[in-house]
């Protein structure tokens, strides 16, 4: 287990950096579900991001207090939490071949670029907030932010909508909530995470049981719905042109457990000493972002998939972010 002690401090600010189909469903959630007070996004293309500001505002004496607006970096000061949802996306980036190995991977080269001139100016007017990335590949841009922020209270998305699919696809096949439905999918969000079927459970029990009792083999019904899942974000992009609403939500829930200091536990992204790279995982959040992981048990063929997950991200950031270059690690404390 690793605990990460870090700073931070509980606000009612967030600030969102992309006011494209994420960064505005994003803001539609905050504002429906109340997560902050304040709201602000902040758009290269100013016009872009006042539009989707004042939409919202005009809905806003139906949802909790809340102030939305548009602004510039310097509004952000103050935030507890700031997203970053700017950058290429799949469609625009090529990324949207089922056949392709990297993936998501394709669009690091152009949002690394993205991020060394936006991640200065957030840390410059938000020092001290957390900093959440939804940009894909968002495990790589984690360690790429680190060392441009100088802190590690960076954390991703990661898996957390990859787990809520998982929880979906598996409840719609059992005519279930999937409130009941206790499954992670881990490590990487895409078409290399790795999914933990083997503590996957439906009411405390085991998923491989009750797929045994309706005599469906384990093996067909697992890759029926890891299809599903790995392929979830294409499929939706053939249909609407992007993958947001979703997203939109997990943004939404993840800011509350920053903003209000809940410490739940969720699959986020977060720089792992033990592999030295970021790793989606399930852990602690609170106002300081990431506050301690909890490494999931698991059997041989899932620790293979985690450990061939890491060498392949930390292949491809090293050729970003320098080894002895990716981590402040003096605020880094491993506990065995």
């Amino acid at each position: 287990m690793i605990r990460i002690r870090q700073g931070g401090q509980q606000g009612s600010k967030l600030g969102i950096i992309g006011a494209g189909a994420v960064g505005a469903a994003a803001a539609l959630s905050a504002c429906v579900r109340g997560v902050a007070r304040d709201v602000v996004l902040v758009d290269r293309d100013t016009a872009r991001a006042k539009g989707v500001a004042t939409d919202l505002r005009y809905g806003t004496p139906l949802s909790p207090a809340v102030d939305v607006r548009a602004g510039d970096y310097d509004d952000l000061a103050g935030a507890g939490l700031v997203v970053i949802t700017a950058g290429i996306n799949e469609k625009t980036g090529g990324a949207t071949d089922r056949n392709d190995p990297l993936g998501r991977l394709r669009l690091l080269h152009t949002n690394v670029g993205v991020f060394e001139d936006i991640v200065p100016k957030i840390v410059k007017a938000a020092p001290d907030a957390v900093i959440l990335i939804v940009t894909n590949p968002p495990e790589p841009l984690v360690d790429l932010t680190c060392r441009l922020a100088g802190h590690n209270r960076v954390m991703s998305t990661s898996t957390f909508l990859d787990t809520l699919r998982l929880r979906v696809h598996v409840a719609e096949r059992f005519g279930v909530s999937p409130l009941s439905v206790d499954a992670y999918v881990i490590s990487e969000h895409g078409t290399f995470s790795v999914f933990l079927w083997s503590s996957a459970r439906i009411g405390g029990r085991p998923l491989s049981e009750m797929v045994a009792e309706r005599g469906i083999a384990f093996d067909e019904f697992r890759r029926s719905v890891e299809h599903d899942v790995r392929f979830a974000n294409i499929s939706i992009i053939e249909g609407i042109g992007a993958s947001q609403y979703g997203i939109g939500m997990v943004i939404a829930r993840v800011a509350e457990c920053v903003l209000r200091d809940e410490g739940a536990v969720i699959p986020v992204g977060s720089y792992q000493p033990r592999y030295s790279v970021t790793l989606s995982l399930p852990s602690a959040v609170g106002s300081g972002g990431v506050t301690e992981v909890l490494w999931p048990q698991l059997s041989e063929e899932e620790q293979r998939g985690v450990e061939a997950s890491a060498e392949r991200l930390k292949g491809i950031v090293d050729r970003y972010v320098g080894v002895g270059d990716r981590l402040p690690t003096a605020r880094l404390a491993q506990i065995s």
